[in-house]
């Protein structure tokens, strides 16, 4: 399996895992994981929006080979936790993060694999400043696969501690 189809493919295992925990009790739903933490319903909408973010405007901007653009991190995800909290259902956050992230995924397959390795500025910027690796849509897909291990983590963490 080529790099591209490997990064895809892991990116695409999100979607999957989001089953092993969409019915959990509701009461842990929206407990947060810990003090001046987000809950799990918070979690899953923030990663939702970023999917949204990456499908109307990353995608668009890497396919017309302009630089990816990130709004500022506090004020979108404050977005987030807001659309957790607004009365949205359980299972329609769930049904919404599955369906966004499978799109998502369809789309970063569909897209020529010189398009996803095309280096492009991030917010301006050329190379990541941990690695020095030159930002592409490539490359910001593997960091979204590391943001999601990382809050996949934190909620396993949470439920072993609270089941």
């Amino acid at each position: 399996m080529s790099e591209v189809n490997n990064v895809i493919s892991n990116f695409k295992q999100y979607s999957s895992w989001l089953g092993t925990i969409e019915n959990m009790d509701e009461t842990l739903w929206f407990k947060p994981i810990a003090q001046d933490k987000w809950s799990i319903s918070e979690i899953i909408a923030h990663i939702t929006n970023w999917d949204k973010h990456l499908l109307s405007e990353v995608l668009p901007s890497v396919r017309e080979e302009k630089g990816m653009e990130f709004p500022d991190f506090d004020t979108f995800n404050k977005k987030a936790s807001e659309h957790a909290k607004s009365g949205i259902s359980q299972s329609k956050l769930f049904e919404e993060a599955k369906d966004t992230r499978e799109l998502l995924v369809k789309e970063l397959y569909e897209m020529p694999i010189e398009k996803l390795n095309k280096p492009l500025t991030a917010n301006g910027v050329t190379h990541c400043p941990h690695t020095g690796t030159p930002y592409s849509l490539l490359h910001i897909v593997k960091e979204f696969i590391d943001h999601d291990n990382y809050h996949k983590r934190q909620i396993v963490q949470f439920l072993k501690e609270n089941i």
